[in-house]
């Protein structure tokens, strides 16, 4: 009997060209491991498709020979989510190579776009006409807006105009039998029945492939202002976050929260990072943004900071004189985690909670990883205005960081189940994939779980979209 999988190598170059389809080791090499380097597959060939009747005869080929696809953006994703497994006989489809803008219509304040196209392209796209795309992440140069709807990526923006789902109106995704989906209408009212687009936001590839999507676009910014804000504590910060929400509406943008020891962990670092006042326990990145170009938007910031510190809620305050010094204030937040990767391995947690909950989590869970892991250094930072947090563990100094990495599955029992009784999730915006599967069942209700099954059974009965991620 003929190998399927041999038969459908055969039959992957006449859909799509010799060319676009890898099977040597070294081509396979940058699509079979995840960017933290803590999954490692491998694969039988890398399909790059240029559109979406390519994916959709992929799908359908894949489906006859019972072949798993690994569908790939970017490669960014921190969970395993796009990294095939060890067994050698699932295909990659990256979608790379669909990276065009289908349609940008200003007056509907829309952008269509292309699964493959790099998040940061879509931005310069929206911003050539005079719009903009607020989706932003610390890898938006290399990740794409595939990957960004399949994880619902969040970035530093959520507070004012929300996650991935927010900012999405249709998707077009192929499925598991090669049919294609679209909803690719640009409503922003539809109210006919199932909003089908959103079981394939977040969805990790496991339900079909989206290969395009409408994106909401705003008026671009014409004023901005950043600062950093030094603070004496977490509850100092949501103070101070609700001053600023006061002060300045829907102008604020971002409110980041950064300890004392991942800014000095940045600055290691990235050396050429802009200056912070020392001797605080506690950091707020303060961004706003106004599309009024006669906005007196850096006053309003100024004075809202001025305030807080009469008050006693910052201890000191940094507002950016000019551009160049905002961008280095951000990237004392942005490097954080490629400091971390340097500065050896962390256990990591994307979790989130109701803001007014912070406070209690982080004293609770400082105290019980404490007692399981004495000398462990907390390397705390990230989204506080929506309530997202990367909570991560370092090693103490001089103990050995592979010895300490294999007490990861206890953290995680100590961090999730803190952020359980304090009505949080254990994963904010980076996805499941294979990194959180258990934790998946541990920790949503037995409904929850069950409906989940029933859809991925509905959609993709013979388990080949993105086999063994999320569930």
């Amino acid at each position: 009997m003929a190998d399927p999988g041999a038969t459908l190598l055969e039959r992957l170059p006449g859909l799509v060209g010799r060319a676009h389809v890898l099977t040597a080791a070294a081509d396979l090499e940058p699509f079979i491991a995840d960017w933290r380097g803590r999954y490692r597959g491998a694969a039988r060939a890398v399909v790059l498709p240029g559109s979406t009747d390519e994916v959709a005869a992929i799908v359908r080929a894949c489906a006859q020979a019972g072949t798993g696809i690994v569908p790939q953006g970017g490669n960014t994703g921190l969970c395993g989510g796009a990294t095939p497994d060890e067994g050698g006989r699932q295909i990659i489809v990256s979608l790379r190579r669909m990276n065009r803008v289908r349609a940008l219509d200003v007056a509907n304040a829309t952008i269509t776009v292309e699964a493959g196209m790099p998040l940061a392209a879509v931005q310069e796209a929206a911003a050539a006409t005079g719009m903009h795309f607020p989706l932003s992440l610390a890898s938006e140069g290399s990740c794409t807006i595939g990957g960004n709807l399949s994880t619902n990526a969040g970035g530093t923006a959520v507070l004012r105009y929300g996650n991935t789902r927010e900012l999405t109106l249709g998707i077009e995704a192929v499925l598991a039998d090669g049919s294609v989906l679209s909803t690719l209408r640009g409503l922003r009212k539809d109210n006919t029945g199932y909003d089908l687009k959103q079981l394939f936001i977040g969805a990790e590839g496991t339900l079909g492939i989206v290969t395009a999507a409408v994106m909401k676009l705003f008026p671009a910014p014409r004023v901005s202002a950043t600062a950093l804000a030094a603070l004496g504590s977490v509850d100092a910060a949501i103070a101070l976050l609700a001053r600023l929400k006061a002060a300045l509406a829907d102008r604020l943008t971002g409110f980041e929260l950064m300890s004392a020891l991942s800014l000095a962990l940045s600055r290691k670092h990235h050396p050429g990072s802009a200056e912070a006042p020392p001797g605080h326990p506690w950091y707020a990145l303060v961004h706003a943004e106004d599309s009024a170009p006669d906005a007196a938007l850096a006053a309003a910031v100024e004075t809202a900071l001025g305030e807080a510190i009469e008050a006693g809620v910052a201890a000191d305050a940094t507002l950016a004189q000019s551009v160049d010094q905002g961008k280095r204030l951000w990237a004392l937040r942005e490097n954080i985690s490629e400091a971390q990767r340097r500065e050896g391995p962390n256990i990591k947690h994307d979790i989130s909670l109701p803001v007014s909950a912070i406070p209690a989590f982080m004293h609770d869970c400082e105290r019980e990883l404490a007692a399981a892991f004495p000398g462990a250094r907390l390397v705390v930072f990230g989204h506080l205005g929506d309530g997202n947090l990367h909570y991560n563990l370092a090693a103490p100094e001089g103990f050995d960081p592979a010895r300490f990495m294999d007490g990861g599955e206890r953290a995680n029992h100590v961090v999730y189940d803190a952020v359980a009784r304090h009505g949080g999730s254990f994963s904010a915006e980076h996805g499941i994939g294979q990194l959180k599967r258990a934790d998946l069942v541990r920790y949503k209700s037995a409904v929850e779980v069950s409906l989940m099954r029933a859809v991925k059974a509905a959609l993709d009965p013979e388990g080949i979209m993105n086999p063994g991620k999320v569930l």
